[in-house]
């Protein structure tokens, strides 16, 4: 399953993820929920403790890094990599490795890691520290972990080796060239002298110590990290306080040790719309800015004290889709044969592209907060193709959407419902998820748009865990509302547009364990998709591979496996007392953390 702990300061677009619909959905939810309710007594002596109070949305289920398939975690605060990901640029810059040198094969990469290196207890951190988390952590097939998954290379899945050089360098070998792969080397490193023992020592299962290693009954002392924040307290179901790591590497021109804020609070509550209230009364120091709120807060920034940050088009994909597959279970198919027709059948996704009002969306259910979205890409990638670079675009043009119909040999009867050329009414189900307002909004507003065009649709909401379940398990749905994370690197979705991977939603090939299919169809465009994306993770020239991942585009919107529709801005609201603050759509509000001081602090 593909995990948020990624979408944060460690967030690398190159990697490969497993389950990115789940990516996007709780994208979403973290947005907003670190930004929720904080009881007033919290902010007492605020600037003089120098002081950020947020909060999450429930508690965080584990404290270590590798086990880690939820969302909120600790790790944006707690952890770094070699590298770094600027969520502006996108530009790869170091972190805890000063350096790499890629080799002329593109085969290896050496990192040369920065002096004086220590965790958070004190104890050096060196090239050992690397080689341990890749080689007894990341890449340990005993050590159940979706990292492992991410550091996949090409369309085997075969997976690099790491070894150490010297005492200041490291070395990363890939068994093809792989683009992407600088990005993934990312990935938290983690402490060799505290978890080595677990991962030597085995249960009466035969298991390793590991697994239940720094579970969050752990005394917060004994977690030993690497980033900006150590864990000062943590009180389940109340709050997290993280306070500065006095050992962190990062010193700003002075010489003084950052971050500059000495205490991080996240408050631990279920409802945004009591952060609302909270942010309002000035108990929260930031929050983020949905649709709904947006003109209420705007109208107040001046009184007070804050200011909405606009971070541009946010960092994932919405769309619907149909389910393609034509693949039967134990002779079942695991869609009717009638709609499986309509559905395969590319003038109809064509229409139903024409037949989807997007401007009212933007309109209606984002206030005007949002843009068009025409492409699986991000709109800031350097690779994204834009339509007046010649990509296919759908706006909204019912009457076409129609003519298509009847090309493609559907029918209207007297009262405008559509038919097939067999009589049959066509009639299918939209699913998406409960408890996002927005997703239900549009799903509200699909079903009265395809109606327009004599389409029979009802939606239907479903909870999380059995949306999924539909989606990822008994494949039994029909047309579904959904999204996936976004990032400057295409290759972060990969999984999505390759036929046989995790991701490839709207034609799934059973995963492992899984019930087996038979008959399953992949489609010339389909598989050639995959093989753009397997040639462009592989190609060095930016040349070529902005051609490779333009073609991709091309067959996307031309072939239609997913309509896109609306893309939200990233939206914030922060204190003004806060200073150096850049809110990115890819980073989020404090992704630069070690630099954003409060104004009259004491920094120690």
């Amino acid at each position: 399953m593909l995990r948020n702990k990624l979408l944060t300061k460690f967030r690398v677009s190159t990697q490969i993820f497993r389950r990115g619909w789940i990516f996007a959905l709780l994208g979403v939810w973290l947005a907003i929920g670190l930004h929720g309710c904080n009881p007033a007594g919290m902010r007492s002596n605020a600037a003089q403790t120098s002081e950020l109070v947020t909060s999450i949305l429930s508690d965080v289920k584990t404290f270590n890094y590798a086990l880690s398939n939820e969302s909120p975690n600790i790790f944006p605060l707690t952890f770094e990599g070699l590298i770094s990901e600027n969520p502006l640029t996108g530009e790869i810059e170091p972190a805890l490795a000063k350096s790499w040198q890629i080799s002329e094969d593109k085969l290896k990469i050496t990192f040369t890691m920065r002096d004086g290196l220590k965790w958070s207890d004190g104890k050096p951190l060196t090239v050992d520290d690397v080689v341990f988390t890749y080689n007894d952590i990341y890449l340990n097939p005993d050590i159940p972990t979706d990292t492992r998954d991410i550091l996949k290379v090409g369309e085997k899945g075969l997976l690099p080796t790491v070894k150490k050089i010297d005492a200041n360098r490291v070395e990363f070998t890939t068994p093809e060239p792989f683009r992407p792969f600088l990005g993934v080397t990312g990935l938290p490193i983690l402490p060799k002298h505290a978890l080595k023992e677990s991962i030597d020592q085995r249960d009466s299962e035969g298991k390793p110590l590991f697994l239940a290693k720094w579970g969050v009954d752990t005394p917060v002392e004994e977690v030993v990290v690497n980033g900006p924040y150590k864990l000062a307290r943590y009180q389940t179901s109340q709050r997290i306080i993280f306070q500065r790591n006095p050992y962190y590497w990062q010193k700003d021109p002075q010489g003084k040790p950052k971050p500059y804020i000495e205490r991080v609070v996240w408050q631990i509550v279920e409802s945004t719309d009591t952060g609302l209230i909270q942010f309002r009364s000035g108990g929260l120091d930031s929050i983020a800015v949905s649709p709904e709120y947006f003109s209420l807060l705007k109208a107040q920034e001046e009184q007070g004290n804050f200011k909405i940050y606009n971070g541009g088009p946010a960092a994932t994909t919405t769309f619907v889709m149909f389910n393609l597959n034509q693949g039967r279970r134990n002779g079942v198919p695991l869609v009717d044969p009638i709609k499986s027709r309509w559905f395969n059948t590319v003038e109809f996704r064509q229409a139903v592209a024409y037949g989807i009002n997007r401007e009212a969306m933007i309109n209606n259910t984002y206030r005007g907060l949002g843009e068009l979205q025409n492409s699986p890409l991000y709109s800031e990638s350097p690779y994204y193709l834009s339509p007046e670079e010649g990509l296919k675009v759908y706006e909204y043009n019912p009457e076409k959407a129609r003519q298509l119909l009847v090309k493609a040999g559907f029918r209207y009867n007297e009262r405008g419902q559509l038919l097939d050329q067999d009589g049959n009414l066509v009639r299918f189900s939209l699913l998406t998820n409960t408890g996002n307002r927005i997703r239900e909004a549009i799903g509200a507003q699909i079903k009265q748009d395809l109606g327009r065009i004599g389409m029979t649709v009802d939606f239907t909401p479903l909870a999380w865990s059995a949306f999924l379940d539909r989606l990822d398990n008994t494949m039994n749905w029909e047309m579904s509302l959904i999204g996936f994370g976004a990032g400057f690197e295409p290759n972060s979705s990969a999984n999505l547009w390759t036929p046989d991977g995790g991701s490839h939603m709207f034609n799934l090939k059973p995963g492992p364990g899984s019930k087996p299919i038979e008959g399953r169809v992949v489609y010339p465009w389909e598989a050639r998709i995959g093989e753009l994306y397997v040639k462009a993770a592989r190609e060095f020239d930016e040349t070529k591979r902005k051609a490779l991942y333009a073609e991709s585009q091309q067959l996307t919107q031309k072939y239609l496996p997913l309509i896109h529709l609306v893309n939200p801005y990233s939206l914030a609201a922060v204190r003004d007392r806060f200073e150096n603050i850049q809110h990115s759509a890819t980073g989020g509000t404090f992704w630069n953390i070690p630099d954003i001081k409060v104004r009259n602090a004491v920094v120690n």
